[in-house]
């Protein structure tokens, strides 16, 4: 599991393992189970695009990505929507060469090389092809992407005061380059149609586009619009940011330089990861500051809440990485992760309901809500289990409350995919009160293995939880609200044929990828048709 700090886990060593079979590799297959039983000659070829919607070539920016890097669901999407899309289309990942990166097994080639800009230096592009095709373009450029750390800082996510000073720079430069290879300036033998690019790290690549003259269009997706890259006006110069961009129509924020307002303003269209939270952005209360304008790019049809989805890899009949597998009709297998993770935990053998968190844990996420509800939710007879790592504040408190609760609360400091995914597996219900949450992945995760949601009614969580059927939904952020619907999960919980239902219920209603693929394919096409880019018909 790393150096991580862990509290409730007993000594066990590999050997409570025994038996499990691991899945190490990155790369991950996204057809349909369907189509992979008909056979390879029944596979649409990459890039052909369908009847209705020609193929295009297109440019996927990111910060990180699950296969080698991995902050928070951004990651996750990464890796898994750009393969879901390139059954339909030419689609290439552009992504800093990072540590991880450099050190993966996967060989570099140099294609390319960037000329550098006021303080940006020059750099290479690296080329890697993945096992399943998908080729990922890295910015090689040492001096700002190899080191110890996070791909943001050293801190939790590296998003606050943990991340890296020079990050305005470090950003800059994958935005930058995202532009100079649409331009065609990298001597790469392929050139994008189209930009998509994702957060905060990529909102100045839009901006150098349109400071170019150039008119490639550009989605621009907010995965979580609190995290917005925000750096003193006097560094625009460094960045090569023109003076007459420093207005309120462009990348000033209330004196400051942000990354993510420029990329709303610049994008051709703004998307974020579910309908709900499109809706919310647009409001005071969750709009930072930036509702205003996004309210306008609503009204001009340029803003769009596309959710995201869950790839074949959950599917508990075939999980590797669970103890043992497990199906609607046999919830054998669903106990016996249950007693590995109670085990792995240092938690007493118990007959109630087992509770978990998985999540980064910050404010945002409600685990102040879940602490306070903890002591009720011990008293009445449940067990509770947290992973994840966030605020050191948070980390403090969750220990004491391990400390305080000894068999029936267990804290794992870290992450690890293999005991994620297990939690997942065992648990009952999935805590999830976060204060806000574009969409989450979390809850589609837990849904499919068996484990109802309990969460605030926000952004994705509304849109993919139905209320008393696959899950619980409560409206305040408070613990009376909360208490509520945990109250309604022990009562589902003592009544097994309404249980049993609702576990069903989770887990043959799950979001997938594929459903993105056509709405992102006619967004595409829209833009692409209003910046009069030509594009092939289809085959």
């Amino acid at each position: 599991m790393g150096n991580v700090a862990l509290k409730g886990f007993d000594s066990a060593t590999e050997s409570d393992r025994a038996g499990r079979k691991y899945v190490t590799s990155s790369v991950m297959t996204l057809e349909d189970p369907e189509i992979a039983r008909r056979g390879d000659a029944h596979r649409k070829p990459p890039g052909t695009g369908t009847s209705n919607h020609p193929s295009q070539r297109i440019l996927f920016v990111t910060p990180e990505i699950a296969d080698f890097v991995k902050v928070g669901g951004l990651g996750d999407v990464s890796s898994a929507l750009p393969r879901a899309l390139a059954a339909h289309h030419d689609i290439r990942i552009l992504l800093p060469a990072y540590r991880e990166v450099r050190n993966s097994p996967v060989n570099i080639r140099r294609v390319g090389h960037l000329p550098g800009h006021a303080d940006l230096p020059a750099c290479e592009i690296g080329a890697m092809t993945c096992g399943d095709g998908l080729v990922i373009y890295v910015l090689l450029c040492p001096e700002l992407y190899e080191r110890e750390g996070g791909p943001y800082g050293t801190g939790p996510g590296g998003y606050g005061s943990g991340g890296w000073e020079d990050n305005d720079i470090r950003f800059a430069r994958l935005s930058l380059a995202a532009a100079q290879i649409a331009a065609g300036r990298a001597g790469l033998d392929w050139q994008p149609q189209l930009l998509h690019l994702n957060d905060w790290a990529c909102g100045l690549a839009p901006a150098y586009l349109a400071w170019q003259g150039l008119t490639v269009p550009s989605v621009f997706t907010i995965h979580n619009l609190a995290y917005q890259g925000l750096y003193d006006q006097t560094r625009c110069a460094a960045l090569g940011i023109p003076e007459s961009a420093f207005h309120i129509d462009g990348v000033e924020y209330y004196g400051k330089l942000s990354f993510m307002k420029a990329g709303i303003v610049y994008a051709s269209h703004v998307t974020t990861v579910s309908a709900t939270y499109a809706q919310e952005i647009t409001t005071p209360e969750f709009g930072c500051g930036l509702d205003g304008l996004l309210r306008c790019k609503a009204d001009q049809g340029r803003l769009s809440g596309i959710p995201n989805g869950i790839d074949d890899s959950w599917d508990p009949r075939t999980d590797a990485h669970l103890v043992q597998a497990f199906s609607a009709n046999d919830w054998r297998g669903k106990r016996a992760n249950a007693d590995y993770v109670r085990h792995r935990f240092g938690l007493a053998p118990s007959a109630g309901p087992l509770f978990a968190m998985v999540s980064r844990m910050v404010h945002q996420k409600g685990v102040d809500l879940v602490i306070e509800a903890a002591p009720s939710l011990v008293q009445a007879g449940g067990q509770l289990v947290f992973i994840g790592s966030g605020e050191r504040r948070v980390e403090a408190q969750l220990d004491r409350l391990a400390e305080r609760y000894p068999g029936a609360v267990g804290v794992y400091i870290g992450f690890d995919e293999d005991e994620a995914r297990c939690i997942y597996a065992g648990s009952d219900f999935l805590l999830m009160p976060s204060r806000f949450e574009p969409c989450g992945l979390s809850q589609m995760y837990a849904q499919r293995f068996g484990s109802l949601p309990i969460a605030h009614r926000t952004g994705g969580l509304a849109d993919t939880i139905e209320d008393g059927v696959t899950g619980f939904l409560f409206d305040e952020v408070n613990l009376a609200s909360f208490m509520q619907a945990i109250q309604q999960a022990f009562s589902v919980y003592h009544s097994t044929e309404l249980f049993y239902a609702m576990r069903r219920a989770a887990m043959t209603g799950r979001y997938h990828w594929r459903q993105s693929i056509a709405p992102y394919t006619q967004l595409y096409q829209k833009i692409s048709e209003e910046a009069g880019v030509e594009v092939p018909a289809s085959g």
